[in-house]
């Protein structure tokens, strides 16, 4: 393997400036978009080449694939972006509802409705500001993709109570089984994570369009949120289905050490600030330890903090060995982690890119089986994982 660039790669040199200006004067995708292969490794179980989609984008967040072979990228400050036949297209797209962009909130996750085909739905969730812009909460919107423009937009969910805090929005979106599921953090306020009133800290599964399945845990209970599906959750940046199984995983990010996967079921309560395998950012011990009765163990937890976000569970054909492994992106980390997760509680952790020195904000399985990442910078990259040899 030969060391990759890290981040250096994200500098274009001045001819393929001066291309860019000339080419965005024209109107056309950015030429900063040209793939470039930045590395080759040797994984445990696979051999691969790290290639740089494109790059020139402002703090990526969320990843969709278009059935036409384009893809959607959210950016953090508002913008919803469009990569078509490896360009980066210069205008984002139109219609996108306004986010409150201040500390880890703004435009957050993006994914398409399970008949996109058909409806042409596209789902986004976002900080969501208050009337006099001072207040946010976790959001999800839905609209039609035209072109490069939404039309249609409504909001359909909002985690209320908005507050005026920068952290812990949580905020993936994955549709299973007809339904719609969104991680929503605890604001950076604890005690919202166990109660029951507030959907601060908890999955959430929703109906398409936004309204409250009849079925699910809490409906009907005294004082509970409807929408909540599990609770107990810090700031929770990667969802995923499991397709061989039909179970759907989270992680989440510990404070000082103690973040964690989790197999996500109904009305389960998966324990924070009660408990943890992290401290606090002084060190200090939060909650009452490790183990509680009625509180869920994560299926895999890190100490020290790697600062998880983006989850996905692999079943595609050109890394036949990584069949059924999970990969997520990690921030604090700067590195992309597999695990081979087996029966009664084992897991088997790979640790992968660390030389690439870069925050990696979301990973995704694309429609032809290879693997793609998001890195959250001011520059950041979209980057794809491809076979060798």
């Amino acid at each position: 393997m030969w060391k990759a660039p890290g981040r250096a790669a994200r500098n274009a040199g001045p001819i393929r400036a001066l291309l860019a200006m000339a080419v965005l004067l024209l109107g056309a995708a950015s030429p900063l978009a040209a793939a470039e292969r930045l590395s080759s490794y040797e994984s445990a179980k696979e051999r691969f080449h790290l290639v740089k989609v494109v790059d020139g984008l402002e703090h990526p967040w969320g990843l969709a694939f278009l059935p036409d072979g384009r893809m959607l990228v959210t950016e953090r400050p508002g913008r919803l972006r469009i990569v078509a036949d490896g360009w980066l297209l210069p205008e984002p797209v139109a219609g996108v509802p306004e986010v409150w962009a201040e500390g880890q909130g703004g435009l957050l996750d993006v994914a398409l409705h399970p008949d996109f085909a058909e409806n042409g739905l596209v789902y986004l969730s976002y900080s969501s500001p208050s009337a006099d812009g001072d207040d946010a909460a976790t959001a999800v919107a839905r609209g039609r993709l035209a072109g490069a423009r939404l039309e249609d937009v409504e909001e359909i969910y909002v985690a209320l109570p908005r507050d005026d805090g920068g952290r812990h929005f949580g905020s993936r979106l994955v549709f299973a089984d007809g339904y719609l599921f969104v991680t929503a953090g605890e604001r950076g306020e604890t005690d919202r994570a166990q109660d029951l009133g507030d959907p601060a800290g908890s999955v959430i599964r929703l109906l398409d369009d936004g309204r409250v399945p009849g079925d699910n845990p809490f409906v009907g209970v005294g004082g509970a949120r409807p929408e909540i599906y599990s609770i107990g959750h810090r700031n929770p940046q990667g969802m995923a289905l499991e397709a061989a199984t039909g179970r759907l995983y989270a992680i989440e990010h510990g404070p000082k050490g103690g973040d964690e996967l989790n197999l996500i079921e109904p009305g389960v309560n998966y324990g924070w600030p009660v408990i943890t395998y992290g401290k606090s950012y002084m060190g200090f011990k939060i909650g009452e330890g490790t183990h509680k009765k009625g509180m869920a163990q994560p299926v895999h937890y890190w100490v020290p903090s790697i600062s998880p976000s983006g989850l996905m569970i692999y079943d595609g054909d050109p890394f036949p060995a990584w069949k059924g492994s999970f990969f997520a992106g990690a921030l604090s980390g700067e590195l992309l982690v597999r695990l081979e997760v087996a029966g009664g509680g084992a897991v088997v952790e790979e640790r992968m890119l660390e030389d690439l020195e870069e925050r990696i904000r979301d990973v995704r399985q694309g429609p032809d089986g290879l693997v793609y990442l998001l890195t959250d910078h001011p520059e950041g990259m979209l980057l794809r994982l491809e076979p060798a040899g």
